[in-house]
C-alpha cells in the first residue's frame, strides 16, 4: 500500500492517508515529493542539505500530518449528519437549487460548482450531486458553533494523538474562536457569509488529510472512533521482550436517531456508484460496494462574476482535488483520505488513487 500511494502520487504534491476503522492501524501515510532519509543517517553535504531545504516543492514537509487544507466538500457528509441531528433537514426537504444562493436582503450570489444548478435536491442528491447549494441553504440554520461541536466529534481540528512528532491541529472555526483570533481587531462578529462558505469547507475551515482519514473512519463505523496509530509493537532492547500495541477507543459519537448514519452512508455510496454520483466513473463495475465524497477547495478568491480558465492559470493557483472513501460497505476494512494540491478536481484526479488503495487492499492482497 506504501508503495502503490507513493507510486499514485509521482511527481505529484500531495497526500494519501489510509486507516482500519476498526482499530486505528495506519495502513498507509503517504507525503509527496518525499526524500531518502538514508542521507541523514549517512550523512550530506551542505548544499544537499541546501537543496532539500529550498526546495519549492518541499519535500521535507509531511503533509498527511502537518498540511493544512480547507477540505472543501469532504465535509458535507459529517455536515449532514449535524443537520438531521439538529432538525436543519429531513428526509423530506427540498430545496431547488438554481446554480447560486443568497441570502435574505443581499445580493451577493454564492455559487454551486454546477452553473446551471442541480434542479429540485434531498439531502441524498445533496451528498451524492454534491450541491452546494443544499448545503448553503442549511448551513444558517445549523449555525456556526453547532457546525463547530459536530465537526469536532469526528476528531476535526483536533489532534488526533497519532504516535508521530509535528502533527497539527487544523482548523474549525466558531464564534468564540473568532473572537479570540480577532480580538485586536475592530469587528470580531461572525458574519451569516462565513457561515455559509464554511459549510463547503472553504473560508476558515482547515484539515490535515490524517483528520479526513479519521473522520472518514468514524463515518464508516458509525460513530465507533479509534485513535491512529503506526507503532505494532514495542521491543526491549536487551531482553527481546514485545508488547503489542493495544486500539485505543476514543469518545464514539453518539446519534439520537442512528437512522442518520444509514442516511448518510447510503448517500455517500451513490457518489461512487449511483447514477448521478460525483464519482460514479471510479466506482461503478467494482467488486466491492463503497463510499465516499469528492472535494475542490479552492486556493484563491475568485469574485462572484468571475471564472477562470483552467487552461490559462498558473498551476499552483488551481483548486486543490480531494476525496475520502472507506469499503466494503458492509463491513469497512479501510478509509482513506487523498489530496492532490493544485489537482484541480476531487472526482477526476483524487478519487482514482484512493480507489486503488481499496483494491489493493480488498481484492489483491
Amino acid at each position: 500500500l506504501q508503495a502503490l500511494a507513493t507510486e499514485q502520487l509521482a511527481g505529484r504534491r500531495g497526500a494519501v492517508v489510509a486507516i482500519d476503522p476498526w482499530s486505528g492501524e495506519i495502513l498507509t501515510l503517504v507525503s509527496a515529493p518525499a526524500f531518502d532519509p538514508n542521507l541523514f543517517a549517512v550523512g550530506m553535504s551542505q548544499a544537499q542539505f541546501s537543496a532539500l531545504q529550498h526546495d519549492l516543492n518541499r519535500p521535507l514537509f509531511n503533509r498527511a500530518v502537518r498540511g493544512t487544507y480547507p477540505p472543501g466538500s469532504t465535509i458535507k457528509p459529517m455536515l449532514a449528519v449535524a443537520a438531521l441531528e439538529t432538525g436543519a433537514t429531513n428526509l423530506e426537504r427540498r430545496t431547488v437549487c438554481y446554480g447560486f444562493f443568497m441570502l435574505p436582503n443581499t445580493t451577493h450570489r454564492y455559487r454551486d460548482w454546477k452553473p446551471e444548478g442541480h434542479g429540485p435536491v434531498g439531502i441524498h442528491d445533496a451528498i451524492e450531486q454534491s450541491c452546494d447549494v443544499y448545503f448553503y441553504e442549511i448551513s444558517n440554520e445549523i449555525g456556526i458553533d453547532r457546525m463547530h461541536d459536530y465537526l469536532s466529534l469526528f476528531g476535526l481540528g483536533n489532534q488526533t494523538g497519532i504516535d508521530v512528532v509535528g502533527e497539527r491541529s487544523g482548523l474549525v472555526p466558531s464564534t468564540e474562536w473568532k473572537r479570540n483570533a480577532f480580538r485586536n481587531r475592530a469587528d470580531q462578529r461572525w458574519f451569516q457569509g462565513e457561515t455559509v462558505i464554511a459549510s463547503i469547507g472553504q473560508g476558515y475551515m482547515l484539515a490535515t488529510p490524517l483528520q479526513l482519514a479519521t473522520a472518514t473512519a468514524a463515518l464508516a463505523t458509525r460513530g465507533i472512533r479509534y485513535q491512529p496509530r503506526i507503532v505494532a509493537a514495542w521491543e526491549d532492547p536487551l531482553t527481546g521482550e514485545r508488547a503489542l500495541a493495544s486500539p485505543v477507543r476514543l469518545d464514539d459519537i453518539e446519534l439520537n436517531d442512528a437512522t442518520n448514519w444509514d442516511t448518510v452512508i447510503d448517500a455517500m455510496n451513490a457518489v461512487m456508484q449511483g447514477p448521478r454520483g460525483t464519482a460514479r466513473a471510479v466506482g461503478s463495475g467494482a467488486p466491492y460496494r463503497m463510499a465516499g465524497k469528492s472535494g475542490t477547495a479552492q486556493v484563491f478568491s475568485v469574485g462572484q462574476d468571475e471564472e477562470y480558465d483552467e487552461e490559462e492559470i498558473e498551476e499552483r493557483l488551481k483548486d486543490h482535488a480531494l476525496f475520502v472513501a472507506f469499503a466494503p460497505l458492509e463491513n469497512p476494512q479501510i478509509a482513506v483520505a487523498v489530496i492532490v494540491e493544485n489537482g484541480s478536481s476531487g472526482s477526476g484526479v483524487a478519487a482514482p488513487i484512493a480507489k486503488a488503495i481499496m483494491d489493493l487492499s480488498l481484492i489483491h492482497i
